[in-house]
């Protein structure tokens, strides 16, 4: 499971042999919630809305790189480190 990114106790993942739709984890202490790439909707799970909110700003800008992260893992390829919220 390669940690992509890690900032304010957030890790976030993208597991191999994972199912669509495209999608990462991220986890924040005990609490761990799935976000699509493309909506950044939660499919599962739940963070605390600061956590989450800082997840949403993530995502928005770095989609593409989460993108991209996703297609390789499908090939089962190595994953790109993306670099934290700032």
């Amino acid at each position: 499971m390669p940690r992509l990114s890690y900032f304010y106790g957030i890790a976030v993942y993208i597991y191999y042999r994972d199912h669509a739709p495209p999608h990462f984890h991220a986890i924040y202490g005990e609490h761990e919630a799935v976000f699509e790439i493309a909506t950044g909707l939660i499919l599962a799970g739940r963070l605390p809305p600061r956590a989450r909110g800082l997840v949403e700003d993530w995502i928005a800008t770095y989609r593409n790189e989460l993108q991209q992260d996703w297609e390789l893992a499908v090939a089962s390829q190595p994953l790109l480190p993306i670099p934290p919220l700032d």
